[in-house]
């Protein structure tokens, strides 16, 4: 049998994916180590493929080609294959006796068996990542798979995805994908025990939401991830991050979810705070929030010395605001950032984007803005304003953790993810459950590293967060990005809509 790689990257749906693997690898590596990588991450051969329970005793031709081989593994006390078989590597990787069938007949594999597989089929390639193409080491390509088999075994109980607009689907479709076709809006009739509903609830039909209450099915909510794209969704550009919880939307305080667990509980290893850090930095060089980029660019203080606030608006309809413990209204934000500041402070308001756009609810009347406001700020992007003023009054917008980020003082009026660890000045009923105390790069690492999921945009590969910060980084020339038809079409009907609503106050 001709050498063949034993990893790959998964056939992820609209992904482009590049050279992994190439004859000629440069370093053997310790064999033991690499066999127990393949097991530790279950990688190699059709990793993302159907889970099927096989006999004790697994032969080559019991062995559906599209079978994930580590699932027929846990039930299998022995192997039998070619003696050049690759899934024979994993087999000894999975410490099972492997009985190899050549031409002289069957023998146990032995120690030089496992080191002339692991020659024919990893450590004699050259691997490569798929993101910027540069060399990496087998342990390193391992791990990469890995990545891609955890958020593959993670979506496996998704019976149903609903609420996911055509236009986010080329994107959000690589994060759900579970080795087959992402069921959209597969009907609840049939679901089997165990299973479960990924959903964008706000985008639900009124059939789909009947549907749900009255079978009541264990509910994954879909939500944007905290570094988006660049550009809104009211705009329909579609979304480079989501977020997948299936205990709860992390804007809802009446219960925890997985990112309050993570803050609450979890571990954070020196060299995943290290990578916070450097992810930080380089959000905050590249200018980045959550819907823009180009954010480096100073700005000149428009009072002067008096101590700048910002007030970033939010869309009042928004289930951040509506889910509990948020405030009801900008204006209202706006009049308690007001008293707290006090008279002598120079207060910016910017209105949400998507309220400016006129396509969501939010908007204050000017004379009112104005009363309150020293500047209604409406062009220059978030990340270039939060790098001006001195702090923030926040709701429970994204802002304020952007804002901590670049090492601002925030005030919360709500109760979004981010306060009550003690980094904020908490004015919003925060959780009593919330008791841990956490720095700078722990709640980065949690938010940003390991609560989310992304897409780089090049490839179509899910990805780590740094690569969709390097790529969002680059300029929109660079990365071909243009406004297309769709956008300006969205602008314009929401210019009309606001125009419209505005006449009829």
């Amino acid at each position: 049998m001709k050498p063949t790689p034993i990893l790959s990257i998964p056939p992820f749906p609209g992904a482009r994916a590049p050279r992994f693997a190439a004859p000629g690898g440069a370093s053997a590596g310790d064999s033991m180590t690499l066999l127990a990588a393949l097991a530790e991450h279950r990688v190699g051969g059709c990793y993302w493929g159907r889970q099927v329970v096989s006999s004790e005793r697994l032969d080559a031709a019991d062995w559906p080609a599209d079978a994930d081989p580590w699932s027929l593994f846990d039930r299998a006390r022995s192997v039998r294959l070619p003696e050049n078989d690759p899934r024979a590597l994993l087999a000894l990787a999975a410490g099972l006796p492997t009985v190899l069938v050549g031409a002289g007949g069957e023998r146990e594999a032995g120690k030089e068996d496992a080191a002339r597989l692991l020659e024919a089929h990893l450590t004699g390639w050259q691997w490569f990542n798929p993101f910027d193409g540069g060399a990496i080491s087998p342990l390193e390509a391992i791990a990469l798979c890995g990545q891609w088999r955890a958020l593959i075994d993670a979506n496996r109980r998704i019976h149903s995805v609903m609420g996911i607009a055509h236009w986010k689907k080329p994107t959000v479709s690589a994060l759900l994908w579970a080795g087959g076709p992402v069921p959209f809006g597969r009907r609840l009739a049939d679901l089997p025990e165990g299973a479960a509903v990924a959903l964008w609830r706000t985008r639900i039909s009124a059939a789909q939401a009947r549907a749900l209450e009255a079978t009541a099915p264990p509910v994954i909510e879909i939500e944007d991830g905290f570094i988006r794209s660049d550009g809104l969704g009211a705009d329909c550009v579609p979304p480079l991050s989501i977020i997948v919880d299936a205990e709860g939307p992390h804007f809802a305080p009446a219960s925890p979810s997985r990112l309050e667990r993570l803050l609450q509980n979890g571990e954070f290893p020196p060299e995943l705070l290290e990578r916070a850090r450097m992810l930080r930095e380089a959000i905050i060089a590249g200018g980045l929030s959550k819907y823009e980029t180009g954010g480096t660019a100073s700005l000149l203080r428009f009072g002067g010395s008096r101590q700048h606030v910002l007030v970033p608006g939010q869309v009042e309809d928004d289930r951040a605001v509506t889910s509990g413990g948020a405030l009801s209204s900008n204006l209202e934000l706006l009049r308690r950032a007001r008293a707290e500041a006090g008279p002598e402070a120079f207060l910016i308001y910017k209105p949400h984007p998507d309220v400016l756009a006129g396509h969501r609810r939010g908007l204050i009347p000017a004379r009112d803005a104005a009363a309150l406001a020293d500047r209604v700020e409406t062009e220059a992007p978030m990340a270039a304003l939060i790098g001006m003023v001195d702090e923030l009054h926040v709701n429970s917008s994204l802002a304020g953790f952007e804002a901590l980020m670049r090492g601002k003082k925030v005030t919360v009026h709500g109760v979004p993810f981010y306060a009550g660890w003690g980094l904020t000045v908490d004015r919003g009923p925060v959780p009593a459950r919330r008791k841990a105390r956490r720095t700078l790069d722990e709640l980065v690492a949690a938010a940003l590293l390991l609560y989310p999921r992304y897409v780089d945009p090049i490839t179509g590969l899910p990805c780590s967060a740094e690569v969709l910060v390097e790529r969002l980084a680059i300029s929109a020339q660079r990365l071909g990005i243009v406004q297309s038809a769709l956008v300006g079409a969205r602008r314009l009907q929401g210019r009309a809509l606001a125009g419209l609503s505005r006449l009829l106050e």
